[in-house]
């Protein structure tokens, strides 16, 4: 009848907060506890953190069954407590009662009111003349951090426990950086479970608001990359002290985000974590959100990646780029921060995911990948490297909004854009979808047979021709561990 987890102070308050919602009292038996420690004192059992706990509430009548369902799957269970109509907590121990207290002295504390103060920041402006070869500033950024291959962190962690993933986060012979991952739980079903996430640290910089806004939008598109659909999120807050009215300010922005996106998007947050005073004599750590995406996609055999497939396809990009560069990778590897942060635009976004959902359901697309980090070249040398095959794109078919700089077009991070691979059978059909949806696309490209990224100019002169070869070098070499 109710389930939670066990995280900060452990089943202190775990079991109070449940028994809190119930209006119930609680009993609890700290003995009956599995202990990995023998001679814990009574209090270290009651506040342990111990992690993979869970505490869930069942009717007497069903204790029996769950008991045997947690044991066939190898699982320790025991009955710890229970809960009454007196709403006191009641504690004991070995047969001794050890603690009393209200539930409602424990669950409704006296509120910390902080001071919030919020003074947008103001970079000095960039200012630097639009780079000769394009190919070079893509390459440096292919191998950038925070683009980079993380194959040698995956490797290191089990991806494939029980034979369920169906997409992994490398795709293919060269390892291409998938958007999400898929596990197929269910041995008698399709369906499939879909995994995805958003991380813009480096916005915050300029606005928290932004940053915790661009990483709802950014784990949401990764999810509908693959085919997901029915996204929740769960957001992990990494801050600095909130006692510092400056800290308390930018994590009301990012929280006001929250608010904002998660119900432009109709994507409820189900969970989530939070590690505040993160501060050293040197500073606060810089404010930080991860989103977590999770969705379903209804038939597996249906999910989509980032690889590119048949020579021939034409290649469109949805949605609109705009000059946003604030916070780039691009601008980082400049010296630079910037000031025009990317925003979100959930109307225009919502549109561009239901054509992508609809268009996988429909099976009119064989490749897709979303644009992040070093925006479209980026996208494209992902996907370019990720196959055997080729792409030639045209920067003049590009939708645009007051960009007039191709390094601009190429490595802007405006939200809400994806790439997709059309099948060149359903090439008609896709367009007349994206005309009854209003959703931004626009035909850039197509894929090639050469192994290579090449990219024209809106004059037509050829910025970039790069080989696939050069692309996973600069990608997969500069993280090695």
């Amino acid at each position: 009848s109710g389930i939670g987890d066990l995280g900060g102070g452990g089943l202190a308050v775990g079991a109070v907060e449940m028994a809190d919602r119930a209006g119930c009292g609680l009993v609890i038996w700290l003995d009956e506890l599995h202990l990995r420690e023998p001679n814990m004192a009574p209090w270290e059992i009651w506040v342990s953190e111990s992690q993979e706990r869970m505490i869930i509430a069942v009717p007497p009548e069903n204790v029996e069954k769950v008991l045997e369902i947690i044991g066939s799957e190898e699982l320790e269970a025991s009955v710890v407590g229970e809960f009454t109509g007196d709403k006191l907590l009641k504690i004991y121990y070995e047969g001794s009662q050890v603690a009393e207290m209200e539930i409602e002295f424990l669950t409704h504390p006296p509120k910390f009111i902080g001071k919030v103060v919020w003074n947008p920041p103001k970079h000095p402006e960039p200012d630097f003349p639009e780079p000769k070869d394009l190919g070079e500033e893509l390459l440096k950024l292919l191998s950038s951090p925070n683009i980079a291959s993380k194959e040698c962190v995956i490797r290191t962690y089990d991806h494939e426990v029980q034979g369920n993933t169906c997409v992994k986060p490398l795709q293919g012979d060269y390892g291409g950086p998938n958007d999400a991952t898929i596990l197929k739980p269910l041995d008698d079903s399709w369906m499939g479970v879909v995994i995805s996430a958003g991380l813009k640290p480096r916005y915050s910089l300029i606005d928290p608001y932004w940053m915790a806004a661009s990483s709802i939008e950014e784990a949401i598109r990764n999810n509908v990359a693959v085919g997901g659909r029915r996204i929740s999120i769960l957001d992990n807050f990494t801050w600095g002290s909130p006692e510092k009215p400056d800290r308390l300010g930018a994590l009301y922005r990012a929280v006001k985000a929250c608010y904002d996106f998660a119900k432009a998007f109709q994507t409820p947050f189900i969970s989530g974590k939070d590690s505040l005073y993160n501060e050293s004599p040197l500073g606060p750590i810089l404010p930080t959100l991860l989103i977590t995406g999770i969705g379903i996609i209804p038939d597996v055999r249906k999910a989509v990646t980032l690889d590119l497939k048949d020579p021939g396809d034409p290649i469109y990009l949805l949605g609109k780029t705009r000059s946003e560069l604030g916070g780039s990778e691009y601008l980082r590897l400049k010296g630079w921060i910037g000031n025009e942060v990317p925003r979100v635009y959930p109307e225009e976004s919502r549109k561009v995911f239901e054509l992508v959902t609809e268009s996988i359901d429909k099976g009119y697309v064989a490749a897709c990948h979303d644009l992040s980090e070093g925006g479209l070249g980026v996208a494209l040398a992902e996907m370019t490297l990720s196959s055997d095959l080729g792409t030639e794109i045209w920067l003049e078919k590009v939708l645009r909004e007051n960009v007039s700089r191709e390094d601009h077009l190429l490595f802007s991070e405006s939200n809400g854009r994806m790439l997709i691979e059309v099948r060149s059978t359903f090439e008609e059909e896709f367009l007349n979808l994206a005309g009854r949806l209003g959703a931004p696309c626009s035909k850039i490209g197509h894929v090639t047979r050469s192994s290579r990224l090449v990219v024209y100019g809106v004059g037509g002169e050829a910025l970039i021709d790069l080989r696939s070869s050069e692309l996973r070098k600069a990608w997969r070499e500069a993280l090695k561990l």
